[in-house]
């Protein structure tokens, strides 16, 4: 049994941040050079197995890379979804810059481990930009009364893929263009005659404005959905959806 277990910490941080460090540079040389298929692959399996023993195959950082590697909306629960605003043109080069987002926010978790190393173990959030620098602050929401042809309408005329459904000062849930075309195509409901309230997904998932972004993509993945509502003391003050993700992991601010 070692006589100084912080020291051994620091140096276990330590040792775990170059090899991060190091996978960094390997992949800046990616994107510089020829990424072919199998080096990137390669590189896939290697950093998977790096990332799994640093932070555990559970960790949100893990899920964040195996979602960077997809490099597009859709691939976190299968479902189409629009490019963020700015996206590169060449698909193979996007996804290897938002595996870099990845890996650096890796490095920027255990440099504030290391950083915290001497004080009171934390059991906070992981490190890393937060859901507040990039949700959508705005709200728009619809009666749980409403029709799912209302609530159609209203997601084209504001350009978005979900609604909180609102009744009075109170959130009820969340109806999304998944609901829409699940609940009308699959059931063959009548979008004008069917209310929201029958459809809408309850009770509201959400998340705080404080979380990381890493932590939105795991609960992302693992409640299956594309859109949580952001909270901040308990109080909804806005939205953060797969496409907002996707500005970071994309380097899009």
């Amino acid at each position: 049994m070692s006589l100084n277990p912080r020291a051994d910490k620091l140096a276990t941080l330590d040792e775990d941040i170059q090899q991060l460090r190091a996978h960094l540079l390997e992949l800046k040389t990616l994107l510089l050079g020829e990424a072919t298929p199998t080096a990137v692959e390669d590189f896939d399996l290697r950093t998977e197995e790096l990332l799994a023993r640093i932070f555990g195959r559970s960790s949100p950082l893990l899920d964040a890379y195996e979602y960077a590697q997809l490099g597009e909306a859709g691939g976190l629960v299968n479902l189409p979804e629009e490019a963020p605003e700015g996206a590169a043109l060449d698909p193979i080069r996007e996804r290897l810059r938002q595996r870099q987002r990845v890996l650096e926010s890796c490095v920027a978790e255990l440099e504030a481990r290391r950083a915290e190393a001497h004080a009171t173990p934390r059991a906070s959030w992981l490190a890393g930009p937060r859901i507040s620098e990039y949700m959508t602050k705005s709200i728009r929401s619809i009666s749980p009364d409403a029709t799912l042809q209302e609530a159609g309408k209203s997601m084209q005329a504001e350009k978005v893929g979900a609604l909180l459904v609102q009744s009075g000062d109170e959130f009820l849930g969340m109806i999304t263009e998944t609901e829409l075309s699940r609940e009308v195509i699959a059931q063959g409901l009548d979008p004008a005659t069917t209310t929201v309230k029958t459809c809408m997904r309850e009770p509201l998932l959400t998340i705080e404005e404080s979380a990381p972004i890493a932590e939105a993509v795991r609960l992302m993945k693992e409640k299956g959905t594309r859109h949580l509502a952001v909270t901040e003391n308990g109080m909804v003050v806005g939205v953060i959806s797969v496409s907002d993700v996707l500005r970071y992991y994309s380097g899009v601010k």
